[in-house]
């Protein structure tokens, strides 16, 4: 079973050849339309939405704009190493909470947890570290790595 974004348990669909590279024609181009992807994969378009509509109700994937926050109005992006006490599922669950927080892994290495964190300005992380991360009682520590510029960031890794 499989929780999708919404948190209810969903049968994880297999992912067959077809949907597989559906998946890859969406990698490449988020926009291409059901029409081109049908020819790529030997189906008719109406298939083609069918298997796209069923992979995102199952959180097998989503559909986005990606962008560079700092190329549109966000001037602070960090990740944030944070070593904790107790269940760390916990905590990564109450920081994913975060609208600021876009990205937490829980981790076996020298952090519990790493955060990506998308802040209007300086002002703004600190008050995200201070009051909103630092301040949950099984936060031992923190570490913050400050971005100072995108330099690559693909999701064209395929699919096994």
């Amino acid at each position: 079973m499989r929780r999708s974004p919404g948190g209810r348990s969903t049968a994880e669909p297999l992912l067959d050849d077809v949907n597989k590279a559906i998946i890859e024609q969406l990698q490449q181009d988020g926009r291409r339309s059901y029409a081109a992807m049908a020819a790529a994969v030997g189906l008719s378009e109406a298939a083609v939405r069918q298997r796209v509509q069923r992979l995102l109700d199952a959180g097998i994937m989503q559909i986005v704009a990606v962008t560079d926050p700092l190329r549109v109005g966000f001037r602070r992006e960090a990740m944030i190493g944070v070593r904790v006490s107790g269940d760390t599922r916990v905590v990564a669950e109450a920081l994913s909470a975060l609208p600021e927080v876009d990205y937490v892994v829980i981790t076996a290495g020298s952090f519990d947890l790493l955060l990506e964190i998308v802040a209007e300005d300086d002002e703004h992380l600190i008050s995200l570290i201070n009051d909103h991360i630092r301040a949950l009682p099984q936060v031992r520590e923190t570490e913050t790595f400050v971005y100072l510029r995108l330099v690559k960031q693909t999701y064209t890794w395929g699919v096994r």
